[in-house]
């Protein structure tokens, strides 16, 4: 018997295979990690702020005064002052009656003489209470990736931990025959770049039972294999899948990645990605990453809208990934469908042409995700 696994006659439409994987899939519990080890994830229920800073403070170093008492003063008419100023260093609280701050040179002082050469407004050199935070506001909303600024906000709010969701992705790679772990090292830094605990396995070896064995979902919330989901005489995930749990999909209408396959193995989800580095990110993108987003809370990811240079040509049928390049305002198409690893690095944006389209018209503005921050 020829134990080759077979594509069906025919694929999974891209909706459906999303809307079985996303099928009943929650939000994973909120976790309590320090700020530095929060960067990257999806806060959650963030506690809302006291004002920052607490009191009016000095913006720079000066000499602080009550504006109203620096009325008229200037160069040419210096006014005396009755008792020596108050020097203040910049982040200290504002002495009582003070409203405002004046440069060190403004002041000059001839024996027991003192003068101040320039007036002031209130406000003048100060950060009001609040300026930084207002108090009871959310500065970092739930949904949103943690960043470096966020941490800047946080750490001057006082907070030491934050409340995040981690999905936990229990990464399997199978064993290329070429020995090659570039697609596994791949998608396990995409998914640790959107905020995902990565714990990496490898299966022994490329048969069904090896694999299966490896499919071990008792610590994660995200099951995701790399290779042997194609119909090569040494693929056996789709196999090995099948003995653990239930295949919901093999075969996608989406290119790249017609070969991937999803399942569950209990209530955790699973996606089993080729092991070639453009396939595996096609459905990585499409399929994996909309998952993860929903087991994190994620708010949509960004888009940008802007119209195409040159026109998109793609088969009916089928769900095609185009990579973009910003340019001159506008998108230009630099690979569709199929995608060089050139073209992956380059991209700037991603466009999905649906199944039913034959792609779009030069000049058609088109809504692209964005692949780069900068």
């Amino acid at each position: 018997m020829d134990p080759t696994q077979r594509l069906p006659a025919s694929l999974t439409s891209l909706d459906a295979a999303l809307a079985a994987l996303l099928r009943n899939l929650a939000p994973v519990t909120p976790i309590e990690l320090p700020l530095v080890d929060a960067v990257g994830c999806v806060a959650a229920d963030i506690p809302r702020f006291e004002p920052v800073p607490p009191r009016d403070v000095a913006a720079n170093d000066g000499w602080a005064f009550s504006a109203r008492d620096l009325v008229g003063a200037s160069s040419y008419s210096p006014l005396s002052l009755a008792a020596p100023p108050i020097w203040i260093e910049a982040g200290a609280p504002m002495p009582d009656r003070c409203d405002c701050i004046v440069d060190a040179d403004a002041v000059e002082q001839t024996g027991s003489i003192v003068q101040i050469m320039a007036e002031a407004v209130p406000g003048q050199g100060v950060r009001r209470a609040g300026s930084h935070i207002a108090g009871g506001m959310a500065a970092i909303g739930p949904g949103r990736t943690v960043t470096a600024r966020d941490l800047l906000v946080a750490r001057s709010a006082g907070l030491q931990r934050l409340s995040v969701r981690r999905p936990r992705l229990r990464l399997v790679n199978i064993p290329a025959i070429s020995g090659d772990t570039a697609t596994a090292e791949l998608i396990a830094e995409s998914a640790r770049a959107s905020g995902a605990e990565v714990v990496r396995a490898d299966a022994t070896g490329r048969d069904a039972e090896s694999i299966a064995n490896a499919l071990d979902t008792d610590a994660c919330d995200f099951l995701v294999t790399i290779g042997g989901s194609g119909v090569g005489r040494t693929d056996a995930t789709i196999a090995a899948l099948a003995k653990r749990g239930d295949v919901l999909a093999h075969g996608i209408a989406l290119q790249p990645g017609r070969t991937a396959a999803l399942g569950r193995i209990g209530a955790i989800p699973v996606a089993a990605l080729p092991g070639a580095p453009d396939q595996a990110l096609g459905v990585w993108w499409m399929i994996a990453l909309a998952a993860l987003d929903r087991l994190s809370a994620r708010n949509p990811r960004p888009t940008q809208t802007l119209p195409l240079h040159r026109k998109i040509a793609s088969q009916v049928g089928i769900a095609e990934i185009a990579l973009l390049e910003k340019s001159d305002h506008g998108w230009m198409p630099i690979s569709v469908g199929d995608l060089s690893l050139a073209a992956i690095a380059r991209a700037d944006g991603l466009l999905v042409v649906p199944g039913t389209s034959e792609g779009f018209a030069a000049g058609t503005p088109v809504d692209a995700y964005i692949l780069r921050d900068e």
